[in-house]
C-alpha cells in the first residue's frame, strides 16, 4: 500500500537531527495525515522516512520562563482545542484547529505537520500569523527561533535548514495578553473540506472598551502563503469602535491580499468572502473583548 524505501524511528530530538544529517533526502513523518496520503497518491513513492512520532518531549502546551505559550510541534489538534492554557489565553486557536478534517484527523494531525506542510490553506496558519507566533527549530547548531511570517518562504516551501526539525510553536505574551480573537473558515462543505478562505482577527481594546488599541488580521488562501494585512491594521488601530470604521477596515484588506482564480473559487468570490469575514471576525472579537457595538 505504501512504497517506503527505509523507515527510521527517532529516539530523541538529537537522534532526529542526526538522522536528518545522515539522510538529507528523507522525509519527516509525525502523525502521517499528510505524508501517508501523498505516498498513496504516488507523490512521495519510494522515499525514506524519519519518524518523530514517539518523541513525547515534543507534545503538550505550557507557559515557558518568558511567559510564552509553548506548543510542542507534535501536539495534536484535539489536544490543542481541549488544553486549558489554550482555552484561557488563545481560545481562537483551539477553535481554528477544531475545523481541520474530521475527528480522526484531528486526533492524529499535529500543529508541526500543519505548519511544516507550508500550504496557505492550513487552518492553523492564519491564526498563528495574527497572533505573531514564533517557530522554534532545532538542528546541529542548536535552537533557532524565527517569526512565523519568515518561516513561510513561498507556496509549500518553509525555512527548515539542513538537519533541522521543528520543535515548537511559541505565542509571545505581548501577543496574547488581554487579547481576544475569532476565526472564520469558508469552505464549500461544512466538514472535511479545505478552506477556500480563512480569516483570523484579534483585538486589544482600550481600558474604556471604546477604542481599538491593537488589531491583527491574517488570512489563509488569500495569496500563495498565509499573510497579515498591515494596511488594514494601520487604518483601524487607535480608531473608535464604530461600524463605520469596521466597514472601512474590512474593505481595506483588499489592499493587502492577492487571492487567485482557481477551479475551487474565483478571485472575485475570494475577495468578497475576505471582506465579509474580516467584518464578522472583528465584530465577534470586539464582543469577546467586552466591547459594545
Amino acid at each position: 500500500m505504501y512504497d517506503i524505501k527505509t523507515y527510521y524511528e527517532s529516539q530523541s530530538v538529537a537522534d532526529a537531527v542526526r538522522l536528518r544529517l545522515e539522510h538529507p533526502e528523507a522525509h519527516i513523518i509525525a502523525g502521517g495525515s499528510d505524508v501517508l496520503v501523498q505516498m498513496r497518491e504516488g507523490k512521495r513513492a519510494g522515499v525514506e522516512l524519519i519518524s518523530i512520532f514517539m518523541l513525547d518531549e515534543l507534545r503538550g502546551v505550557s507557559i515557558d520562563e518568558n511567559e510564552n505559550i509553548r506548543i510542542g510541534s507534535l501536539t495534536s489538534f484535539s489536544h490543542i482545542t481541549k488544553d486549558p492554557i489554550i482555552q484561557k489565553y488563545i481560545n481562537v486557536l483551539g477553535e481554528a484547529v477544531d475545523q481541520v478534517g474530521g475527528p480522526q484527523i484531528r486526533n492524529i494531525g499535529t500543529i508541526g505537520g500543519n505548519t511544516c506542510n507550508g500550504v496557505t490553506s492550513a487552518d492553523s496558519a492564519s491564526t498563528l500569523h495574527a497572533w505573531e507566533a514564533l517557530v522554534e527549530l532545532t538542528g546541529p547548531e542548536g535552537k533557532r527561533v524565527i517569526p512565523i511570517k519568515d518561516f513561510y518562504k513561498k507556496a509549500k516551501v518553509v525555512d527548515i535548514r539542513e538537519g533541522e526539525i521543528q520543535t515548537a510553536i511559541l505565542i509571545p505574551k505581548a501577543s496574547y495578553e488581554n487579547t481576544w480573537g475569532y476565526y472564520i473558515k469558508y469552505a464549500m462543505r461544512n466538514a472535511l473540506d479545505i478552506a477556500t478562505n480563512g480569516c483570523s482577527v484579534n483585538v486589544r481594546l482600550s481600558e474604556d472598551k471604546k477604542t481599538f488599541d491593537r488589531v491583527r488580521v491574517a488570512y489563509g488562501v488569500a495569496g500563495p502563503i498565509p499573510m497579515r494585512c498591515p494596511k488594514a491594521e494601520e487604518f483601524i488601530n487607535g480608531k473608535e469602535i464604530t461600524m463605520e470604521n469596521i466597514e472601512t477596515f474590512a474593505r481595506t484588506v483588499l489592499e493587502d491580499i492577492n487571492p487567485r482564480d482557481s477551479w475551487r473559487a474565483s478571485k472575485a468570490l475570494r475577495q468578497h468572502v475576505a471582506v465579509e469575514s474580516a467584518k464578522r471576525c472583528i465584530v465577534e472579537s470586539v464582543k469577546r473583548a467586552g466591547g459594545v457595538l
